[in-house]
């Protein structure tokens, strides 16, 4: 359901994903954290900071999530991206967060509207792992 991960997964770019992470949050670029259950990572939520030139673009950044199929329909994907929204407007200074979900996915929709996320619009959108466009409902959440 991610638009832009490979799938299957590439080895050596997932390693290299994870290798930039310290960099990403020391820099204010983004902030990713596990979701661990049982102390298994099921899953991640981040924050990609909007940067233009160097400089944070109106306060915004991408909230992003994915947990593996078996932790799906467990309340998990509300609850790790409820504390990192609560991080992104406490700790980082962001004022506004966009978030997206295919259409065919509404499980992913729900979870955000629960969050607050007022829907924008439905735009076409390439998914890499899918390797065909599809329609992306984008949302957005002004700070609190």
């Amino acid at each position: 359901m991610l638009r832009m991960a490979t799938f299957p997964a590439d080895r050596q770019a997932t390693f290299e994903w994870f290798a930039d992470h310290e960099r990403e949050w020391s820099a204010g670029e983004a902030y990713r954290f596990a979701v661990e259950i049982a102390g298994r990572m099921v899953g991640l939520v981040d924050v990609d900071v909007d940067v233009d030139v160097d400089e944070i673009k109106d306060g915004e950044g991408d909230l992003g999530y994915w947990l593996d199929r078996d932790s799906w329909g467990c309340g998990y994907a509300f609850e790790a991206a409820n504390a990192v929204v609560r991080f992104a407007f406490g700790e980082t200074g962001l004022s506004t967060l966009k978030s997206g979900h295919a259409a065919d996915n509404p499980a992913s929709g729900r979870v955000l509207t629960k969050l607050g996320f007022v829907p924008v619009d439905i735009v076409e959108r390439f998914s890499r792992p899918r390797g065909e466009p599809i329609q992306q409902c984008r949302y957005v959440l002004a700070c609190r």
